[in-house]
């Protein structure tokens, strides 16, 4: 199988320029700059069928063709690199083992969609990530690939590496923005899109670190080659992050549209100790959980949304047989608890009442009614808040009591029992 964005990995010195510019590095910026129109990189883009790795899969030709020329305004690009998503560990690698791919993305579409400044935000806790990517960025300004009039041409562009400060909402584009502008991380109200008003109120495309980097090798080798790689609307490979219980945890390029059971018992090796695959999380842990019966899926957007999950972030989490469902619930309420936002009610206070209630269940301290609020209080969350995150406590945390419900009753029954023999025993 041909590697695009791992191509590089492995290699000594794989982040330095010298070493990026021995596989055509910069080619592709070369050739989009001097022999395409912004409006053909962006149709080569679309015919390629790349969409946004970083979760919500939306077509990035597309994104990118939403932002008004006729505005007057500076355009921006702005790089999300927060990658705050647990079971995620996919953009580090590029930081850190090709960032000058990534660069040399950013010169692209900042030239397709007339941008001259672009953003990389990167999580406050990814150091090295930082000290490589900056790196990168100063060597590209001395070969004149950054700058101005870059590779002889009329074209300006400058990138600042901007840290986050560890914030899981960042990662959602909106509230990013408002990092960048130093402001607190709430998300605003769409409409308007950052496409119209973005960055400084100023049109923004938002992207992806693995988005980006999968540009170049579209612009040199073609979008038709790209899009045979992948599937039906999915075109190209993508990163996918393995943890849990598995042999071989780790990060691999496949297509998309591979099955979530090749990835993890061919790639990654399969369950330790001969155990067996109780439930996976195929897409970060925002991703509505799934059974050994669902192991066949493709892990592309369409295929994993027609099965009532998503792939989000690429992120898979695997747990084996031994696995508590409550505690891994409970563990999922607390991170979404601990990082809500604050700014709108039913998240900021239902997101706490979720962790609360099983984490009740889970030490045996709940009753009967608890578990049955428990749905309740969490489809009124999803779908009645600013952003997105709401949705993911609403079906991440349901999955897990929907499908393993079983379970969360005989927390209860065993709760009532223990309680029963106290009685006895006072008696």
């Amino acid at each position: 199988m041909e590697k695009i964005v791992t191509r590089h990995f492995g290699q000594e010195n794989s982040h330095h320029l010298d070493n990026y510019r021995q596989d055509n590095g910069y080619e592709a910026a070369r050739k989009a700059l001097t022999q395409m129109t912004p409006a053909q990189v962006i149709d080569e883009v679309k015919k390629s069928n790349l969409r946004g790795l970083g979760g919500a899969g939306f077509p990035t030709g597309t994104k990118w063709s939403f932002i008004p020329q006729a505005n007057p305004k500076p355009k921006y690009l702005v790089i999300n690199g927060d990658e705050g998503e647990p079971g995620t560990f996919k953009d580090k690698y590029i930081f850190e083992q090709d960032p000058h791919a990534l660069l040399e993305g950013i010169i692209i579409t900042c030239y397709a969609i007339g941008s001259h400044k672009a953003y990389i935000y990167i999580r406050g806790e990814y150091i090295k990530s930082l000290e490589r990517v900056q790196a990168a960025v100063d060597e590209a300004y001395k070969a004149n690939f950054l700058g101005k009039g870059i590779m002889g041409t009329g074209f300006d562009i400058d990138v600042v590496v901007h840290p986050g400060a560890g914030a899981y909402i960042c990662g959602e584009e909106t509230a990013l923005l408002e990092s960048l502008e130093g402001k607190k991380g709430f998300p605003r109200l769409k409409p308007p899109f950052p496409a119209v008003i973005g960055l400084f109120g100023c049109p923004t495309v938002i992207n992806n670190v693995e988005t980006i980097a999968c540009v170049p090798p579209i612009i040199n080798k073609g979008a038709e080659w790209y899009a045979k790689l992948g599937c039906e609307k999915n075109g190209g490979n993508r990163l996918f992050c393995v943890s849990g219980h598995v042999n071989k945890p780790g990060v691999y390029e496949l297509p998309n549209g591979t099955t979530l059971r090749e990835i993890i018992y061919d790639h990654a090796g399969g369950i330790p100790n001969g155990r067996k695959l109780k439930a996976v999380i195929p897409g970060g842990i925002s991703a509505p959980i799934l059974t050994p019966d669902q192991l066949d899926v493709k892990m592309d957007f369409d295929s994993l949304k027609a099965i009532g999950s998503m792939a989000g972030s690429g992120g898979i989490i695997v747990m084996d047989d031994t696995t508590d469902m409550v505690w891994a619930a409970m563990v999922a309420a607390r991170f979404f608890a601990h990082e809500s936002c604050g700014q709108c009610s039913p998240c900021r206070e239902g997101s706490g009442w979720v962790y609360r209630n099983v984490k009740k269940l889970y030490h045996g301290q709940a009753r009967e009614h608890d578990l049955k609020n428990l749905p309740g209080i969490v489809n009124n969350i999803g779908g009645n808040t600013i952003c997105a995150f709401g949705d993911a406590v609403s079906m991440s945390v349901g999955s897990y009591v929907s499908k393993f419900r079983s379970e969360f009753e005989a927390k209860i029954q065993s709760t009532v029992i223990l309680s029963e023999a106290k009685d006895l025993k006072v008696s």
